[in-house]
């Protein structure tokens, strides 16, 4: 194992799990895995006493452990490497509207995270058609979507309006179909930075004009799906 950009590359990924647990299960080089995850690393993947596990605890580390015992809930592992990378997407922050599918909505927290997107903000506006939010319930999409991409950062979320949004120290970044300045993904990244995206419907002008002393990007010549500016948005950044 090496690291390279801040991330885990592994020789053989098809032959890798990568398993998390709470920092609070992990104490004095032993770590326990319980729940879901127990399930997983036994009942599924038929781990035994002996076979090393890779546990992140998603606050930047990645441990290499052998197991050192199987309860009937829990398991319990030694470890016998540590692995501790930077966070070099701490400073930007992802502010997504509730989108009416939240299948796509969903899908687009997966692909950011993926892409190595770590802060989200949850948002409502005029043009949302949902105004429910719940923040939480992404939880297991951002776990999964860690593991499944072997990243050490389990993302953070948090909800807000955009009279708030505006309000948070650092620079902002709209996203709006009708600024002729087409976005290329670079930016100041000394500093904290919000992108924020439109809903279906396209930001109110009235939302727009509280951004006017900020900077207004396009992301296509084409009209894209929220979604889509979103992911696209990720990819542009080049966080890997």
């Amino acid at each position: 194992m090496h690291e390279q950009n801040g991330y885990l590359i592994l020789a053989h990924l098809s032959n890798i799990e990568l398993y998390y647990t709470s920092p609070e299960f992990i104490k004095n080089e032993m770590i326990t895995l319980q729940g879901e995850e127990f399930h997983h690393a036994v009942n599924v993947m038929r781990n035994s006493v002996g076979d090393s596990l890779h546990i992140t605890d998603g606050d930047g580390n990645i441990y290499k452990t052998e197991i050192a015992k199987i309860a009937k809930d829990n398991l319990v592992l030694v470890i016998k490497e540590r692995l501790t990378f930077e966070n070099r997407t701490s400073n930007i922050w992802f502010c997504i509207p509730v989108l009416k599918n939240p299948d796509r909505l969903k899908f687009a927290f997966e692909k950011c995270v993926e892409l190595g997107v770590t802060n989200f903000v949850l948002f409502s506006s005029k043009h949302t058609i949902s105004k429910k939010l719940n923040p939480d319930k992404f939880q297991k999409t951002f776990l999964s979507a860690m593991k499944q991409s072997l990243r050490a950062f389990l993302p953070k979320i948090i909800s807000a309006n955009l009279n708030e949004i505006i309000e948070f120290p650092g620079h902002k970044i709209l996203f709006e179909q009708n600024s002729k300045n087409i976005f290329d993904g670079n930016f100041d990244r000394g500093n904290p930075v919000y992108l924020l995206f439109g809903p279906e419907g396209g930001l109110d002008k009235s939302e727009i004009d509280l951004f006017r002393s900020e900077k207004v990007y396009s992301l296509s010549t084409n009209r894209l799906r929220s979604e889509t500016a979103i992911i696209k948005c990720a990819s542009l950044l080049k966080l890997s």
